[in-house]
């Protein structure tokens, strides 16, 4: 737990090893609900490589002057990420005002 919002994170470490690296992350609203989406990757013990870029939408809630995780999804692809946008997309598109 933190209590600032900046040092939120999804990097993982296991045995000395980053086995989740956060690449990039964008603060989608703040206060005492907070909501960030992470761009992140997953270490392979395997191939001793990091994955294709993953997603996740993480919701925070601070309470006692800490964050706590609250809830989170995951965006397992980069296909299913680009569904998500055309089709975020397209409902704001055709919003009626």
């Amino acid at each position: 737990m933190t209590e600032n919002i900046d040092d939120l994170t999804v990097n993982y470490e296991e045995d000395g090893i980053l086995v989740v690296q956060e690449v990039d992350k964008e603060i989608l609203s703040k206060g005492s609900w907070t909501t960030i989406l992470f761009r992140y990757r997953d270490f392979d013990k395997t191939s001793h490589q990091y994955s294709p870029d993953k997603f996740t939408i993480r919701r925070y809630q601070k309470r006692n002057g800490q964050y706590q995780t609250k809830s989170k999804f995951n965006i397992s692809s980069i296909a299913q990420a680009e569904k998500i946008v055309e089709t975020l997309s397209r409902w704001i598109k055709n919003q009626n005002p």
